[in-house]
Parts: C-alpha cells; structure tokens; sequence
C-alpha cells in the first residue's frame, strides 16, 4: 500500500499511459453474447438464436470495453518527459512487460483510466496469474484524490459523477492537436485490428499518450 508521507517527500515519477482493447476470444463469443443480451435488458426473454447476425455482433465487440472478457490489443506509455513507447505482442507478455515499466512509476497518469485503462489492466492481470508489481499490488483507488492516479477525466469535471469528457473533446477545449486526426479512434480498432493494421493501432495508441501528456501539463500548469 502506498504510504503518502513517504512518496510526498521525494520527487514523483509520473507514467502517462492508454491501453488500446479487442473483444474477447471466439471461445467466448456466445458466452459474451448472452451476457451482453442479460445485462442490456433483464427482462428480455429473447433467446440468443433468435437474434439477428448483426446484433450478435454487436454484443460481441461490446466485450472489448471490460476486462472480464475483452483482451489488451497493446498499452503505450511515456515515463515523464520521455519517449513514447507501446508494449505489444500476446496479452500475457504485454501485461509482464507493463509492470516492469510501473514499478518505476509513483504517479499514473492517464484519460478514464480510474474506471477503464487500470480496472482493465488489473482484472486481465489476475486472469493471467501475472502479480503486479510489489509496490503497486495494492495501487489506491481512492476516490477524490490526484495520487497515485491522476486521471485528467475525473480532474477536469472535478469529480461530477454524471459528468464525463472525451479525451478528444478535451483536446479541443485546450486547443490540442487531436490524436484522431489520421482517422482513427478508440471504435475503430478492432476493425483496424482485424484489417491487419496493428502498425496504425501502435501509433494511435502513442499519440494519445501524447495528447494526455500536453492535458495534463495545462491542467498542472507545468512545461515539458
């Protein structure tokens, strides 16, 4: 657990980071269809070979936005004012990967990521048996708080529970380069993904590492 006496008293490491997910493998593509049909109305009784090809689809890919099921297609990340980077390859090795890189961090920083990016990262860590690192095993989650997570989402709305901004938006509040200039977002991976087109993924990915980075620069009031 973190000891905030401790961390206030040394510089902070900062990681920006974003996670870039896929729906969940064809194992479980019925399963993730029923549930999705459960959990989108209780009382409907309709039967999942009732449903019709494309809304089967539809619920399917809808596993890409939690962690129970969906898979991490890559995470970029930047350590402070550093290069940017992505971890790829299969999900396990991806997850290993990301809590070397964390171990090194004191600070997460990151759009949604409170409710989406680490949530996601954590559940997928437990169904891999991959351990977090030590010192973030037990990361805070506390709510109304800017340490250990800062999540520039929850920053700007200053905690409205029924407010919610786009990192997109964001970007054009502050008058930031967009990530999603090159045609690509966060819906569109998976049909980037099953094009082929990882390397488009990578970068979008990167950029928006980037774009989170500048966000929270102007809402700290710090330079690069």
């Amino acid at each position: 657990m973190y000891n905030q006496d401790y961390y206030s008293n040394k510089p902070k490491v900062k990681l920006f980071f974003d996670i870039e997910t896929i729906p969940a493998e064809e194992k479980f593509r019925d399963l993730v269809i029923n549930l999705g049909l459960q959990k989108e109305n209780k009382k409907n009784k309709t039967k999942i070979k009732r449903l019709s090809k494309s809304k089967k689809q539809s619920l399917y890919e809808q596993s890409a936005i939690s962690g129970d099921f969906g898979r991490i297609l890559c995470i970029g990340y930047a350590i402070e004012n550093g290069s940017l980077s992505v971890i790829t390859g299969p999900e396990a090795d991806i997850l290993k990967t990301w809590w070397t890189v964390a171990d090194k961090a004191d600070l997460f920083i990151g759009h949604n990521i409170m409710d989406f990016d680490l949530r996601f990262i954590f559940k997928r860590s437990i169904v891999h048996h991959i351990k977090p690192c030590a010192r973030h095993l037990n990361l805070s989650f506390a709510r109304y708080k800017n340490f250990p997570i800062y999540d520039t989402m929850r920053e700007w709305e200053k905690w409205n529970p029924e407010s919610f901004i786009k990192l997109d938006t964001l970007a054009k509040v502050l008058n930031l380069e967009s990530s999603k200039s090159d045609g690509i977002d966060g819906s569109q991976v998976f049909e980037f993904y099953k094009k082929g087109k990882l390397d488009a993924i990578y970068e979008y990915c990167k950029k928006d590492v980037k774009l989170t980075r500048e966000v929270y620069e102007r809402m700290s009031f710090t330079t690069s």
